[in-house]
């Protein structure tokens, strides 16, 4: 059986007792959006007689479960945080698994001129200078960490904006539901945005851009820091994340025909 916790109510379950054959897991929000964990954790559970908990939240509070020893593992998509992970000790190592990429999305009549952009800095500074509302995360997860570094780069500064920048604190469909609703603009990855069913009068406006390429990487919790972590069962799920098997599902997971995943593991 699949158990997913979300958010806060994650934390209120990290005392409970695991059977032989469970592990947890702790990963993004955007990949469980995405869908693919229902592709995913059935094949795994088949394969390995794994029963992988997921715990689904940001990246930064992901990271934090494994510094604290709660999850035995963690799937994210910010490197430099993943980098800082290891440096203090916390994961043993850090596997690459896929990557898909980020989008802008607003609404259709793009008041911004976002289509015409010939870059994402270009995109970003075109909101800001027209003040259109556009929708944060805010919540420390890889997507948020990915969006104030490319304001960053476009020479911009999120803590100096005005009203029209909207930071809403919760995961990647919640910020979309938000978007949609005040007909704003808004990064996502590219599976969140093609799995989201109230897309409203928003669509995908740009994209293609190299630096919203968007990698996950699979880090086990390290057992010398917490003994009580499942190192035996995490190396079992990265050999199988890197299987040809996980990659023929990766691969081949679709929504409309448009795949969402690349499976880039070595």
């Amino acid at each position: 059986m699949k158990r997913i916790l979300t958010g806060v109510f994650a934390t209120c379950f990290m005392s409970t007792a695991l059977f032989a054959d469970e592990m947890k897991m702790a990963v993004t929000t955007s990949f469980h959006n995405s869908g693919l964990s229902e592709v995913l954790l059935p094949a795994i559970k088949e394969d390995l007689g794994l029963d992988v908990q997921l715990l689904v939240v940001g990246t930064g509070q992901a990271l934090r479960l494994g510094e604290a020893g709660d999850v035995d593992a963690i799937l994210v998509h910010s490197k430099t945080a993943e980098e800082a992970f290891l440096a203090a000790g916390n994961g043993t190592h850090r596997r690459e698994i896929m990557y898909n990429d980020f989008v802008l999305i607003g609404p259709k009549d793009d008041p911004a001129g976002v289509r015409a952009a010939e870059n994402t800095a270009g995109a970003l500074q075109k909101i800001a200078d027209a003040g259109a509302v556009f929708v944060s995360r805010g919540d420390d997860s890889g997507t948020h960490k990915k969006e104030l570094s490319l304001w960053q780069a476009a020479g911009l500064d999120a803590d100096e904006f005005d009203g029209w920048y909207r930071a809403v604190g919760a995961g990647m469909g919640a910020a979309l539901n938000t978007a949609s609703g005040m007909s704003a603009y808004i990064m996502a990855d590219r599976a969140s945005w093609l799995n989201f069913g109230n897309k409203g009068d928003l669509e995908l406006l740009f994209s293609g851009d190299a630096v919203l390429f968007n990698q996950y990487a699979y880090l086990p919790v390290n057992p010398e820091k917490h003994v009580h972590v499942k190192a035996d069962m995490a190396m079992q799920l990265e050999d199988w994340l890197v299987s040809d098997r996980a990659k023929a599902l990766i691969n081949g997971y679709r929504i409309d025909g448009e795949t969402l995943f690349v499976f880039n593991a070595r």
